[in-house]
């Protein structure tokens, strides 16, 4: 009989400080944030310096009166250490558990129905993931645990909010009565997806807490929100049945993966699956009217092929400047695809992640700014967004997305493509 599954999320506290104070400790207990590109908006912050008030994306100008105050710090990113201490942390997690979803730079899904008993049940293991993580790495991490990831997510909060829970919460060990109780403690905001808009839908509604929106009939959320709403209520009442691209939030991260049709082998058909997703992600991200400065890339063999070689491993790529250009974006992952790529193995399923998302409207220029390619940039990837829309998706593609596709999905069973491909066309007889 096979195991009801059991998901951790471990979060990194304050990632872009966190990792700052890894190589300088006189900083801990320093009130500090981390600026954007440029230096200028707030896009981590400490402790300290939450706690006086300052909100994500304050923009650093706004803030010297008060930094004067209280002796606050501003540090320029370092995408290139956060992305390196992002991979560090995650390497060591995949020993603990070879089933591992990462969801962004600083937090990743764990599978650990099936070892958790090897390290004294799931809360001991959380302990164990803690402190394993601090030492190998110095950064700090939470753990949340539950049936499905969106408990799992609820659980992580819980766990930093609350110091009774020493960093690691497993929603499901708690009594029934005292999960409810926390649950109806928490805003709907809290839950994973449901972002400011949603929640004031639900407010509308009379939906105020976690608890409201379990208890919420799913007729009723299907019928005003869709399926995914649908899937979340499903979630918080332990029936896991979302996947990490249902809820990726709007100008955070944009996520493409897809498990291939055969297994992959070669670097050159990797390459055109990486970039195929990469068109998919930046399409999204120009709809959204943002850029990215960073993409992560990952691939993974067959897990479920004990008798295979196994390999997982992902990069994140930093980029000079923020993009939403197709080309630039591709030449990131394919860069980072040919680091951690490793011959000798039977892929199962590669994906990319754009993070470091902001707002291409209040996109800051830099002193090497060639207006005139930017706007060619622009002009470049509307023509062909419009293209793709008016004929259907990869009418125009850039190279690197490759022709024959080998590597793509099994779609034996699909039904013809009516509107979008001429030979798919319905006949009328």
């Amino acid at each position: 009989m096979a195991r009801a599954p059991i998901f951790a999320l471990v979060d990194v506290n304050n990632f872009y400080v966190s990792c700052e104070r890894v190589f300088q400790p006189q900083l801990e207990h320093v009130p500090m944030v981390v600026l954007s590109n440029n230096d200028g908006c707030a896009v981590a912050r400490s402790a300290e310096v939450k706690a006086l008030g300052v909100k994500m994306g304050t923009p650093w100008f706004k803030m010297k009166a008060l930094a004067k105050e209280h002796g606050i710090l501003a540090l320029s990113s370092n995408y290139t250490l956060y992305g390196d201490m992002s991979n560090r942390a995650t390497a060591v997690l995949r020993d603990f558990s070879p089933d591992i979803e990462v969801y962004s730079v600083d937090e990743s899904f764990l599978r650990v129905e099936a070892v958790a008993h090897l390290y004294g049940g799931v809360t001991a293991m959380g302990q164990q993931i803690r402190q394993r993580v601090k030492q190998w790495t110095g950064l700090p991490v939470c753990v949340g645990c539950g049936p499905t990831k969106t408990l799992a997510k609820i659980a992580n909060h819980l766990a930093k909010k609350n110091a009774e829970f020493d960093g690691v919460c497993d929603l499901h060990a708690i009594p029934r009565p005292e999960r409810l109780r926390w649950m109806s403690q928490l805003e709907v905001g809290e839950v994973w997806g449901v972002g400011k808009r949603i929640a004031k839908r639900l407010n509308a509604m009379g939906v105020e807490t976690v608890l409201d929106l379990r208890n919420i009939s799913i007729k009723e959320i299907r019928a005003q929100f869709g399926v995914v709403m649908e899937r979340t209520c499903n979630e918080l009442r332990g029936i896991s049945c979302l996947e990490l691209e249902d809820v990726a939030p709007s100008k955070q991260q944009i996520m493409s993966s897809r498990s291939f049709g055969s297994p992959v082998t070669t670097l050159a058909e990797l390459r055109e699956a990486v970039a195929s997703y990469v068109s998919r992600a930046a399409e999204k991200l120009r709809a959204q009217g943002s850029v990215s400065a960073a993409v992560q890339v990952y691939i993974q063999t067959n897990r479920f092929k004990e008798s295979d070689l196994q390999y997982s491993e992902g990069l994140l790529v930093p980029l000079p400047d923020p993009t939403d250009d197709t080309r630039l974006l591709t030449s990131a992952a394919t860069l980072g695809l040919g680091l951690i790529f490793k011959p000798g193995y039977q892929y199962k399923k590669a994906g990319i992640m754009l993070t470091l998302i902001s707002d291409k409207a209040k996109r800051q220029q830099t002193l090497f700014d060639d207006p005139l390619q930017r706007e060619q940039s622009a002009k470049l990837m509307a023509a062909m967004d419009a293209i793709n829309a008016e004929f259907g998706r990869d009418t125009v593609r850039t190279g690197a997305n490759g022709t024959e596709k080998r590597w793509a999905m099994r779609s034996g069973n699909r039904s013809p493509r009516f509107t979008t491909r001429w030979d798919e066309l319905p006949i009328a007889k």
